[in-house]
């Protein structure tokens, strides 16, 4: 911990306590008012296993003082934030959704087709070819690994400013994905129009139909309990497997022989995104904008910490190097 690099990630990591603490609070405020209640074994295994490995790198940092290893204390914490940060906005999508406002469905499809982007065809063109849906399948499920290879590759390879980048810019993502949802709420292109899975044999409408049924089941008042490992993806606009492809190949991308397999992969995932995840177009628009906004953001904090700590100490060296993000 005795570079520069490190003992900059090392404040922004405490920084990244900060969207997780406000996420936190909102889900145990939400979960009162709306009367929803959380499994409590899996979230209680999922936090202590997260608790354990931010307890470890914490730890590791006292004990050593400037010689800890500073690849692995932000491995294991940063794995530990995102693993609670995942337990968090889960439920809270949910207690967004609770909010019944409108659904925006109809709205939304209007806006696809306006762009010329219908997505009936596009579903049926890809029904067309079995092997072809299969690939999409594969595709969008690539959202959960990277949640914990990112923090694991970029400690290995000392990039540990940008990870702490890329757990800010996810944590500011997520809370602004969480709160447009519940103004914007849909279920998605096939609920829209009215197009039955039967009509799509070759797709794997799966996530589709874990959408709607939690998100009607929240709406009529019948879902009362969130269970943790059975959670749906709920949110339509805009779309976080969108967002997260971004954040995901903007973290890796500088990573020698893994940024450009990384980016292949999460392009994957957003072409599957309105098929398997029966997004709109504009879903995946807003998404993509998401990130990057998201990126901008977390790297322009950055740059503003560099400049009040040399205005401090603009007689000495500066010690600080944004670019290194």
């Amino acid at each position: 911990m005795v570079d520069t690099d490190a003992k900059i990630a090392w404040q922004l990591f405490h920084l990244n306590w900060l969207p997780i603490a406000v996420m936190g609070g909102l889900l145990a405020l939400g979960l009162s008012v709306t009367g929803l209640r959380l499994e409590p074994v899996a979230y209680g295994i999922t936090f202590a296993i997260a608790a354990s490995l931010v307890a470890i790198a914490y730890r590791h940092r006292i004990a050593r003082g400037d010689l800890a290893d500073p690849k692995l204390i932000f491995s294991l914490g940063t794995i530990g934030q995102v693993i609670m940060t995942c337990a968090i906005v889960g439920p809270l999508s949910y207690v967004a959704g609770k909010m019944g406002f409108p659904l925006q469905d109809h709205a939304l499809l209007a806006v696809d087709r306006a762009l010329g982007l219908d997505p009936e065809p596009i579903a049926r063109l890809v029904n067309e070819y079995p092997w072809l849906a299969d690939v999409l399948a594969r595709g969008y499920s690539l959202i959960k690994w990277p949640l914990l290879g990112v923090p694991v590759v970029l400690a290995l390879t000392a990039r540990y400013v940008r990870l702490q980048l890329f757990m800010l810019a996810m944590s500011l993502a997520l809370a602004v994905t969480i709160a447009i949802s519940a103004l914007v709420p849909a279920i998605g292109t096939y609920y829209a129009l009215q197009l039955p899975a039967a009509q799509l044999p070759d797709v794997n409408t799966a996530v589709y139909a874990g959408q709607l049924r939690d998100i009607l089941a929240l709406r009529d008042g019948s879902l009362h309990e969130l269970q943790l490992f059975k959670l749906s993806g709920i949110v339509s606009f805009p779309s976080f497997h969108a967002a997260s492809a971004v954040l995901y190949m903007w973290a890796l991308w500088p990573v020698r022989r893994i940024g450009g397999i990384a980016a292949a992969l999460n392009l994957l995932m957003i072409a599957a995104t309105p098929v398997i995840g029966a997004h709109y177009i504009v879903d995946v628009a807003g998404g993509i904008a998401l990130a990057a906004a998201s990126i901008w953001a977390a790297k322009a904090y950055l740059e503003w910490m560099g400049r009040a700590a040399n205005s401090v100490a603009k007689d000495a060296s500066p010690v600080w190097q944004p670019g290194l993000g």
